[in-house]
């Protein structure tokens, strides 16, 4: 098997703005043509770094193909060299050599990582379709307004149903008097009042489909880090930072394994906060 020799950009370019955007919104089109304008590569040299071919390359950057896949996503990380910085903004772990403790698998190998999704925008239509019959849903938000808590939210309609169908929903949201709220909204911009005020109005709104489902919702006071929709036995995960929403981050598609540790993870993270919170419907 022929080794892939990366393209190496100047430690600069990884630092210039449009480049950090393309990396956070996983516009790979956009990070193949700074990579020509920036390291002098051909496409066809960026599809020998990356293990593809010229015309899959040619039709990245062109915006008429999209990746998906995390494996092809480290691939194309591996192939121009991204420092970790660089990698972490595109939604991976550090490089496989900075890493100790043995070799590193091949991502094929960890089938329960299904789907990588730019931002929640491009996972919604099929969050929708599964939570629209699911059995079970729970929700790790901040304020959660446009996940559950607005007629128009990701998530409302599909916690109405037919008379004899309920939904049993857990829903997670940070108290809006913690010391993690007032962060947040520090880093986010916005006002502490502006922040809690949301939290409050989508109590409120679930406190209004009792009738229609088994609605709890729960207070944290834990700085968010995660932002988590399990529909029965499929979640979908992206992370919150202190430059982006958590809508705004990549999301990940995790079903459950037999042998998996990431859905079984975040199921013992999210029945652990439950545990801790306050329940406030």
């Amino acid at each position: 098997m022929s080794v892939l020799v990366p393209v190496e950009l100047p430690d600069w370019a990884w630092q210039r703005a449009e480049v950090r955007q393309a990396l956070r919104t996983r516009d790979i089109g956009a990070v193949f043509r700074c990579v020509q304008q920036y390291a002098g590569a051909s496409q066809s040299r960026i599809a020998t770094a990356t293990g593809m071919t010229q015309a899959r390359v040619n039709e990245i950057i062109n915006g008429r193909r999209e990746i998906s896949r995390l494996d092809v996503y480290e691939r194309v990380a591996d192939g121009l060299g991204m420092p970790d910085d660089a990698r972490h903004l595109l939604g991976l772990a550090a490089g496989r050599d900075t890493r100790n403790g043995g070799p590193a698998f091949d991502l094929a190998a960890f089938p329960e990582v299904v789907r990588v999704y730019s931002a929640q925008a491009a996972a919604s239509e099929e969050i929708r379709r599964q939570a629209a019959t699911a059995e079970e849903l729970d929700v790790l938000a901040v304020r959660g307004l446009g996940l559950i808590g607005l007629n128009d939210s990701l998530l409302r309609s599909s916690l109405v149903r037919e008379a004899g169908d309920r939904v049993r929903a857990r829903v997670l949201l940070l108290d809006p008097g913690s010391p993690a709220l007032a962060l947040r909204a520090a880093e986010i911009g916005e006002s502490t009042e502006s922040l809690a005020g949301g939290v409050h109005v989508t109590e409120a709104r679930l406190r209004e489909l009792c009738a229609a489902c088994d609605m709890r919702v729960y207070r944290y006071r834990l700085l968010p880090t995660w932002r988590l929709v399990r529909v029965d036995s499929t979640v979908f995960v992206s992370a919150f930072d202190a430059g982006w929403e958590g809508h705004e981050s990549a999301t990940y598609k995790v079903v459950e394994t037999p042998h998996g540790p990431l859905y079984r993870g975040f199921r013992r993270m999210f029945e652990a906060m439950v545990g801790e919170g306050v329940r406030t419907v």
